[in-house]
């Protein structure tokens, strides 16, 4: 995926993610991340999870709230408990979090750099001054609260990190890429996600070179006091519009159900249509993975895009909440013997094809393809329809949500 920026509008949620969903959570985040690297490669993940749209619609498959701030920290918890312990196969290391873990970020990545040969201090440096750019030199409103670093072994990095703004309970996530960064203050961002919050004076884009010069200039020749006077007099001159890209953004609404508007229904037509084709009658022989049902084969479908699916699939995040359903009940209650089922597939692909049999991890990868060919013209039911229908089997299928089982 290419460097690309943006913004997202991000609802602020309270709540903690129970511990059956945590748990959860963290398994089969980890084992997307395996899936990933085995296929593309860890640069690749890397990219990924620098991108604001996958991010968050990797949080919506694993049963989150698919449109809130809440994604940010739960995914970067899950995949800190469950990258970590498998760190020295894969190369890949979490560190940071949200509040007092944040500030832990530079010492972990100096006990890191001393165990596989990298430089942690510098990059300690490198979180402080990504967290400062975020916080100092882009002044959009939001307090920055969370900040999550993911290293790999050959020393490429990705950052996620988070501010909030209390006064309109909305939240901006930044996200970071090491590939092809040359300096941190001419538009380092791989995007930035959140609501608009009206003038944003950022020093971090490359046009304000010539600002932050200025500003250098400013404070030797006038001093602090100096500096003072001159703003004062400034603001008595009406200021003139200054020319601004006009970035793409994903708008996460602040309406907590899914709407059909929020998905974009061929997409879901063509998982369904996909899951369908496969069947559940010959999907066990498929995959070679017993007790596997058609209600598993639909989760899987929206699993197979999110470890294979184009940049440009994952403009409505909302969709892939439709696999796993959500912890407040929506769309729907997660479905925990289906939730279980994902990750024994997973688990068994990966295991599999590390073992050089790759048929099952190749059987998930057809499963997209089949998407994609199918979307076109394929039909199913609306979002309504298909909600119902989950609600409806939510107790066969195990079906809980913070609420309690169903």
């Amino acid at each position: 995926m290419a460097k690309r920026s943006g913004s997202a509008d991000l609802p602020l949620h309270g709540g903690r993610v129970p511990h059956w969903l945590g748990n959860r959570m963290t398994r089969i985040g980890t084992l997307i991340c395996q899936a990933i690297a085995e296929h593309y490669g860890r640069d690749e993940l890397l990219r990924r999870l620098s991108h604001p749209f996958w991010f968050q619609s990797f949080g919506a498959v694993m049963g989150m709230d698919w449109h809130s701030s809440g994604i940010t920290t739960s995914v970067i918890g899950a995949l800190k408990r469950g990258l970590n312990p498998i760190s020295g196969e894969l190369g890949l290391h979490v560190c940071g979090g949200r509040g007092s873990h944040s500030r832990k970020t530079p010492d972990e990545l100096a006990i890191i750099g001393d165990r596989v040969g990298i430089d942690g201090v510098a990059l300690g440096r490198t979180s402080r001054l990504v967290a400062k750019v975020d916080s100092a030199a882009v002044q959009d409103g939001f307090d920055l609260y969370l900040h999550g670093f993911i290293i790999a072994d050959d020393g490429k990095w990705v950052v996620v990190q988070q501010g909030m703004n209390g006064d309109s309970r909305q939240a901006r996530r930044y996200h970071w890429l090491s590939e092809g960064l040359s300096s941190f203050l001419d538009s380092p961002h791989s995007a930035i996600e959140g609501q608009g919050g009206g003038e944003i004076v950022n020093l971090a884009d490359k046009r304000a070179a010539r600002s932050r010069s200025a500003q250098l200039d400013l404070l030797g020749s006038f001093g602090p006091s100096g500096v003072v006077r001159e703003l004062a007099r400034l603001n008595e001159v009406e200021p003139t519009p200054s020319d601004q890209l006009v970035l793409p953004h994903l708008v996460m609404p602040a309406h907590h159900d899914v709407r059909q508007e929020d998905v974009v229904m061929r997409r879901l037509h063509g998982n369904l249509a996909a899951a369908a084709e496969a069947g559940p009658s010959d999907f066990e022989d498929l995959l070679l993975v017993p007790g596997v049902g058609g209600r598993t084969v639909k989760a899987l479908a929206m699993v197979a895009e999110i470890v294979h699916g184009a940049p440009c699939r994952f403009s409505d995040p909302a969709r892939f909440s439709l696999a796993h359903g959500g912890k407040d009940r929506h769309p729907f209650p997660v479905p925990l013997k289906v939730y279980d089922e994902t990750i024994n597939v997973l688990k068994s692909a990966v295991r599999k094809h590390r073992l050089g049999q790759t048929e099952e991890l190749e059987a998930i990868r057809r499963l997209d393809v089949q998407a994609r060919k199918l979307e076109a013209y394929a039909t199913g039911p609306n979002l309504d329809e298909y909600v119902a229908g989950e609600f409806r089997d939510s107790a066969g299928f195990g079906g809980r949500s913070v609420f309690g089982p169903e």
